[in-house]
C-alpha cells in the first residue's frame, strides 16, 4: 500500500487548513482512476479483496440502473408552484424508492474543479441500510448492503429523472460511489438531512449515519427545504465512540479549516489506506449511537430539551 500512495498528502488536495473558499478536486472515487493522485490507492479498493458472487451481482444490477436510457424531454413543461413541484417529491418515499427527499439550491463551492452544470437546483435523495447488514462492518457482508443501497439511490435519481423529463423539464442524475459533478453532504446539509457528525458522514435523528446519498439536478422550479439542527454537533464534540472505535485513529478529535469551512474531518492519509486493505469500511458509522435503530429520535428529544432549558 505504501507503494501506491502518491506524493501528495490527501488532506492537501482536500484542502485541509486553508481559509479560503474553493471548489473542491476529487481525492478519490474518481470514474477514471488514472486521473487523480490516489488513483492507484482507488484501484487496490477492488483488488485487496476479490468479490462474492452476491458482490458481483448487486454491482452488475446497478450498472443496469446507470446505463438505463431516460426518456427525451417533453415538449410541453408543467406549470405549477414551487411548493407543489416539492410536495410531489414524496411520491417516491411513498413508493420507496428512498427514505428521505430535500432540495436547495446548487453553490458554486459544491461543483467539483474541472465540472461545469448549467443546473441550478439539487435534489437530494437519501436511502437507509438494513442495520442488521451494515452492522457486520468491516466484514464483506457490510460492503454488499453498501452496494445494495449505492443502487437503490441511482435507481430513485435515474427515476425522479425520467419523471421530470416527462414532465418537460431537464433532470441529471449524480449517483456514488463514484464522483460525479458534485459533493453530496453540502447540499443534504443544506436541504434539513441533518448535520455533520464527527466521523465525517451526515447525521440524521432517524436514520442515523446509517444511510447513503444520490442526487438530481434540475432547472425545474422546486420550493428549497429547510437546513435544519437536531443538536448533533454539540453532541459529536463531547462524544468519543467513533473514534475510539476506528482502527487506523483517523477520526480528528477537534474541527479543521477545509477550504474556508471550520468542519469535523477525517484524515484521510491514515483513513484511506485501512478503506483500501479492506475494500471498505463503514465502522464508525455502525458504532455511532445515532445509527442504531430507534435510538436517534430519542436523542434529538433530549437535546432539544436540554437547549429548552438553557434558554
Amino acid at each position: 500500500m505504501v507503494a501506491r500512495r502518491p506524493d501528495v498528502t490527501g488532506n492537501a488536495i482536500n484542502g485541509v487548513g486553508e481559509g479560503a473558499v474553493r471548489r473542491p478536486e476529487v481525492v478519490f472515487w474518481a470514474p477514471n482512476p488514472d486521473d487523480i493522485a490516489f488513483g492507484d490507492v482507488q484501484k487496490w479498493f477492488y483488488m485487496a479483496q476479490p468479490d462474492s458472487a452476491e458482490m458481483q451481482a448487486e454491482r452488475a444490477k446497478r450498472q443496469v440502473v446507470l446505463d438505463a436510457v431516460l426518456p427525451d424531454v417533453n415538449a410541453v413543461a408543467v406549470q405549477q408552484s414551487g411548493a407543489a413541484w416539492t410536495a410531489s417529491l414524496d411520491q417516491f418515499v411513498d413508493a420507496g424508492d428512498c427514505e428521505m427527499v430535500g432540495v436547495t439550491g446548487l453553490q458554486p463551492e459544491w461543483v467539483f474543479e474541472g465540472q461545469e452544470t448549467e443546473f441550478q437546483t439539487v435534489i437530494m435523495l437519501g436511502v437507509q441500510h438494513d442495520y442488521d447488514e451494515v452492522k457486520h462492518a468491516p466484514e464483506f457482508r457490510a460492503g454488499v448492503e453498501v452496494v445494495r443501497q449505492y443502487g437503490r439511490a441511482a435507481a430513485a435519481s435515474k427515476k425522479i429523472c425520467g419523471w421530470l423529463r416527462e414532465q418537460g423539464w431537464d433532470g441529471e442524475a449524480a449517483t456514488g460511489p463514484m464522483a460525479g459533478k458534485m459533493l453530496m453532504i453540502p447540499p443534504a446539509l443544506e436541504c434539513g438531512f441533518g448535520e455533520l457528525g464527527k466521523h465525517g458522514s451526515l447525521i440524521n435523528p432517524e436514520f442515523g449515519a446509517s444511510f447513503r446519498l444520490s442526487a438530481v439536478l434540475t432547472n425545474a422550479p422546486f420550493a428549497h427545504t429547510p437546513k435544519r439542527k437536531f443538536g448533533i454537533d454539540e453532541f459529536c464534540s463531547k462524544c468519543r465512540i467513533c473514534e475510539d472505535a476506528c482502527p487506523p485513529i483517523a477520526i480528528e478529535p477537534d474541527k479543521k479549516m477545509v477550504r474556508g469551512v471550520e468542519r469535523w474531518y477525517v484524515d484521510f492519509d491514515t483513513c484511506i489506506p485501512y478503506f483500501a486493505e479492506n475494500s471498505g469500511c463503514a465502522i464508525c458509522i455502525v458504532e455511532c449511537p445515532w445509527s442504531r435503530p430507534g435510538v436517534g429520535f430519542n436523542l434529538a428529544e433530549k437535546l432539544a430539551k436540554r437547549a429548552e432549558r438553557t434558554e
